[in-house]
């Protein structure tokens, strides 16, 4: 929503918000859906069918149109690929196998040119979308509407579809996108999208105490399945079934976002009595991991080419872990070739499928922050939307009412945004005192994986 629709809906009663949500949902809804998202959906069912060698003619022949497009009209792989010591003619003839030859697109490069040299001079009207996901480091990314109703197909069959729902179905959602601006707002703690039969619940209000409210939201409008980050899901299915409460039964919740473990899964199928499935991807869209109905964690060939590689940069072996590479094959207008994601996945010694099979995601475990009220929460990244040159970010509670916020930033960084975070860090966790480090790196946990968010507080 636009800065003037929200100050409107921030003094708006529930009834009133409820009515500019449908709205807004409705010009969503013909954003994702409309044009060519049917056509889009029938191609995406119809390639699930493909062999393994079609699945490589099919990458190969992408691949070379989106090298093709990118060299001639994307300036940052002109000079890119130019300086590497490629041309026009390498890509005509262009191998899979030789796609490690190519330099890589660091998260920092995306930062710093996604709203210029990463575009193609040939782009379709469209928006800028941002995030600083599981990494700390905010970026933007760039989407027409021919590419978001693509990335909805794909999301349609490979995920409802693989769980058994649709986008027709009535379902909750918990995400990251702030419905309620006070952490310590009133119940009900959800908004309803009438356009999409959508009830938005809080991600920053989840507590023993405004449990049954979602559970209520639930029931009132006949929620089928759930949406969401595992984490949020999860604690809200924690503390279900310590109150005993009866949620109704769903027909799926899907995941994404956060690391979801066994005991999560287990909890949240208990909670709602239904299958759980995961998935993965990134505001980025250059990748589709997500769940059959048999369990198997599955890349979609056709969103994207993920590698996985080691330290060194060399493929890893089935049955090992490595960091994701990724090249987008479906957004034209911002190409993200061999792009650094900051994710490790571990390949799967049973390669039992013609999609990429994937045993476990990791790099996504977040610590819970628990606010002032108690409610409990993993999702900061709003903290730090449209903060310029902020480089990294990490959110860390020291105490109940002390978090340390430590950033790494550029030299053109105005201070002056300390207190637009704060503002926005208090409305999520309330009452809390904030402390700033300014850090030239921010240091990565035992194990080498960086975490944005870190709890100190004991259990």
């Amino acid at each position: 929503m636009n800065k003037i629709i929200d100050k409107i809906y921030a003094k708006s009663p529930v009834t009133l918000q409820n009515m500019i949500i449908s709205i807004y949902g409705y010009y969503w809804k013909n954003r994702r859906l409309g044009s060519i998202f049917k056509r889009q959906l029938d191609e995406f069912s119809q390639r699930e069918s493909f062999t393994i060698n079609q699945w490589k003619q099919y990458q190969t022949l992408e691949l070379r149109k989106l090298l093709i497009h990118a060299f001639t009209t994307v300036p940052f792989y002109t000079d890119k690929y130019k300086n590497a010591g490629f041309s026009l003619k390498d890509f005509k003839k262009f191998e899979l196998a030789d796609i490690s030859k190519l330099p890589y697109l660091e998260k920092e490069e995306l930062r710093k040119f996604s709203k210029t040299t990463l575009l193609s001079t040939k782009k379709n009207r469209g928006k800028f979308y941002s995030s600083s996901g599981s990494t700390g480091t905010p970026i933007s990314v760039y989407f027409s509407k021919t590419m978001h109703q693509t990335w909805n197909a794909a999301y349609e069959v490979r995920v409802r579809n693989w769980a058994g729902v649709n986008n027709k179905m009535a379902r909750g959602m918990i995400g990251g996108r702030r419905i309620i601006l006070d952490a310590t707002a009133k119940p009900p703690y959800y908004r309803y999208n009438a356009a999409e039969k959508q009830t938005y619940f809080s991600a920053y209000h989840i507590s023993e105490e405004t449990t049954p409210n979602y559970v209520e939201g639930l029931v009132n409008n006949r929620v089928e399945y759930f949406v969401g980050y595992a984490m949020s899901v999860f604690i809200l299915a924690d503390f279900i079934l310590k109150l005993n409460i009866k949620a109704p039964k769903l027909v799926a919740v899907l995941t994404s976002s956060e690391k979801l473990t066994k005991h999560m899964r287990k909890t949240i199928e208990k909670a709602f009595g239904c299958k759980v499935f995961d998935a993965y991807s990134g505001v980025e869209a250059c990748g589709l991991i997500s769940e059959n109905n048999k369990g198997d964690l599955l890349f979609s060939p056709d969103t994207g080419i993920m590698e996985v590689v080691n330290d060194q940069g060399t493929q890893v072996e089935f049955g090992e872990t490595g960091e994701v590479v990724a090249t987008g094959l479906l957004n034209f207008d911002q190409p993200l070739i061999r792009y650094r994601i900051g994710d490790r996945v571990k390949l799967s010694a049973n390669q039992n499928n013609t999609m990429l099979k994937i045993d476990a995601i990791e790099g996504r475990t977040e610590d819970i922050i628990v606010g002032a009220d108690g409610q409990k929460m993993v999702r900061f990244h709003a903290l730090f939307i449209g903060i310029e040159d902020l480089i990294v970010s990490q959110v860390i509670q020291e105490e109940k009412k002390l978090i340390v916020i430590n950033l790494v930033v550029d030299t053109n960084y105005n201070k002056n945004s300390e207190n637009i975070i704060s503002t926005r860090l208090k409305s999520q966790l309330g009452n809390v005192q904030i402390k700033f480090n300014y850090l030239k790196n921010i240091p990565k946990a035992a194990n080498g994986k960086f975490k944005a968010v870190i709890s100190h507080l004991k259990n």
